[in-house]
């Protein structure tokens, strides 16, 4: 995990280290087996019940050339305040019974049907960080799109920050730069609360199957619930690339190659976020661009990308692209059906 995973831990870090037998660590390695982006963010605690609040810096003072025998007006740097809200996913799973020691091993069963819902976490987690929007849907946190959303000059805070690759169809996906960190972007959980998917057995319940009857039977019930948001700390930390034809990208290597010049502007978001610092930088991208840098990839003068064997923290060997040693990490919550961002009005 590099130098970050010494500062703040990831989900099966903490998971690990919350429970010392193992099941909390067991249902972590699951979901970061199914969803890459979870071998990188890091987690914290907030400073709120209900999130977290940042002070984040809005001017900076500027320095005076003075004379000898002048004095200067002293200036002070300026700071605002930005609640990050955390959100409840939560699940549960009722199994019949006598389903259920239909196989002889009751417990195993049951765990493969809790895996399907663990899973589910994994899905929706991912996105609601890419696309999450509180404005639409107030039970959900705030999303990477939902804060890096405009062109031009209307919202500098957010257009600073995003590489227009020039789509102008409804078929347009996104490559995201991210460098976590405690002081950048981070994953967050309520104050008080628990890291990452609270899972509970809740053993053999009567549960209601028909509410007009009145009509009960014995079930195996299990109970899941993760508190979770996101913090963006430090805006310079994010960068999109966006508005990549999705159509064009698909002709990549041919010989009408049409595609993006993806290489390009991931190479300008490299130098466009921070250099140094204690984050860890990783780009993500859904499967067709991931395919696609595959296909550069097959240019042997494509010194910059790179494809090596790796062990990911659930003990499960894959292959990791990666350019100019920056990971390439699969998510496929990104879509490929993104409408055109252009400078928004409002």
């Amino acid at each position: 995990m590099g130098k970050l995973s010494a500062i703040r831990p990831t989900l099966l870090d903490v998971a690990r280290a919350l429970d010392p037998n193992g099941n909390i660590a067991t249902v972590a390695e699951i979901l970061q087996e199914y969803n890459e982006i979870l071998d990188d963010i890091p987690w914290m605690e907030g400073n709120l019940p209900t999130g977290h609040q940042i002070t984040i810096r809005t001017s900076k003072p500027t320095p005076t050339f003075r004379l000898l025998n002048e004095g200067v007006v002293p200036a002070k740097a300026t700071t605002g305040q930005v609640t990050e809200a955390c959100a409840i996913l939560e699940n549960r799973n009722e199994i019949d019974k006598d389903v259920a020691n239909l196989n002889g091993n009751t417990k195993a069963f049951r765990f493969s049907q809790d895996k399907a819902m663990i899973e589910g976490f994994s899905d929706q987690l991912a996105d609601t960080l890419i696309y999450g929007d509180s404005s639409v849907n107030e039970a959900r946190f705030n999303g990477l799109a939902t804060r890096y959303f405009s062109l031009g000059t209307t919202y500098p805070e957010a257009s600073t920050y995003m590489i227009d690759a020039g789509g102008t169809g409804s078929d347009n996906t996104s490559i995201w730069l991210v460098g976590w960190g405690d002081n950048t972007i981070s994953g967050i959980y309520p104050k008080g609360s628990k890291a990452g998917l609270d899972y509970q057995d809740l053993g053999l319940q009567d549960v209601l199957t028909n509410a007009t009857t009145g009509a009960k039977m014995r079930a195996y019930a299990s109970w899941m619930q993760w508190k979770c948001g996101l913090a963006v700390m430090d805006r310079r930390y994010v960068i999109r690339i966006c508005n990549i034809d999705v159509s064009a990208l698909k002709t990549a290597s041919d010989t009408s190659d049409s595609s993006a010049n993806i290489l390009k502007y991931m190479s300008m978001a490299l130098d466009t976020i921070p250099a140094g610092g204690s984050v860890k930088r990783a780009f993500y991208m859904n499967n067709v661009c991931r395919q696609m840098l595959r296909a550069k990839l097959m240019a042997k003068s494509n010194f910059a990308l790179t494809l090596d064997n790796i062990v990911g923290p659930a003990g499960i060997g894959r292959q990791q692209l990666a350019f100019f040693g920056v990971p390439v990490r699969r998510v496929d919550s990104i879509l490929s059906t993104e409408a055109r961002i252009s400078t928004a009005t409002t």
